[in-house]
């Protein structure tokens, strides 16, 4: 039986160590898992693009084994919906995403970023509790000092509305109903758009389904689900 391929890619300010849970039991369950970083540009990070880092993700999904199930959460979840039009996916996997246009108009308005949003710089082990409510103490304290500064363009152009293509493969959408960040109502949106599966999850942050007490088991419960899915 050929082992299933997973790629990860993380939201803004964060990092391939945000999907850590998710690669231990993906791996407990024979899964080849890559979860890369998503790094700065070659003029540095106040000048990096979000093609930047598109180009970044649509490299790691032609470097997949076969067709990976590709999962992205917040603005991974944006650029995983760029990617996946080009990509030959097992499925795709959207966790609270940033919402492509016309969606994106569901998001609740901000103020312009920054060049460099502070997110590292500012960060503190009282910010990351209450960004993570859903968390133990042992997750907070260790995932505080792993936050960095993200650029202002990427955040901005992610968040202004990016048309994409409707995947071709079967979608899974995870919304947490306790997240600050994006509506349930822009994930549900998406999802009936596209006949997509809708999974709500109470009471869980933002990044709660990385992150929180049930973060394992939303692994376990997403790879059962890949699994549920007829052969390609």
């Amino acid at each position: 039986m050929e082992r299933q391929s997973w790629l990860l890619l993380h939201g803004a300010g964060g990092g391939g160590w945000e999907w850590a849970i998710w690669d231990r039991v993906l791996r407990a369950l024979g899964g080849v898992v890559a979860a890369p970083d998503l790094v700065a540009g070659a003029r540095g990070l106040a000048a990096t693009t979000l093609d930047d880092y598109r180009t970044q993700a649509a490299a790691a999904a032609r470097a997949a084994d076969r067709a990976p199930v590709l999962v992205g959460a917040s603005l991974g979840g944006l650029l995983a919906l760029q990617v996946a039009a080009a990509a030959p996916l097992r499925a795709l996997v959207l966790v609270n995403p940033l919402p492509p246009a016309p969606w994106h108009g569901l998001l609740p308005p901000r103020d312009a970023s920054p060049a460099l949003v502070p997110w590292g710089r500012n960060a503190s082990l009282l910010s990351t509790r209450r960004a993570l409510p859903d968390a133990s103490d042992a997750t907070c304290e260790w995932a505080w000092r792993r936050w960095r500064d993200e650029s202002g363009a990427v955040v901005d152009a992610a968040r202004a509305g990016i048309e994409v293509a409707r995947p071709r493969c079967p979608v899974l959408v995870i919304a947490s109903e306790a997240d600050d960040d994006v509506p349930v109502a822009a994930s549900a949106a998406l999802a009936q758009a596209w006949a997509a599966s809708l999974w709500r999850l109470p009471g869980t942050s933002h990044v709660g389904p990385l992150l929180g007490r049930g973060a394992a088991s939303c692994a376990a419960r997403v790879a059962a689900w890949v699994d549920s899915l007829p052969p390609p």
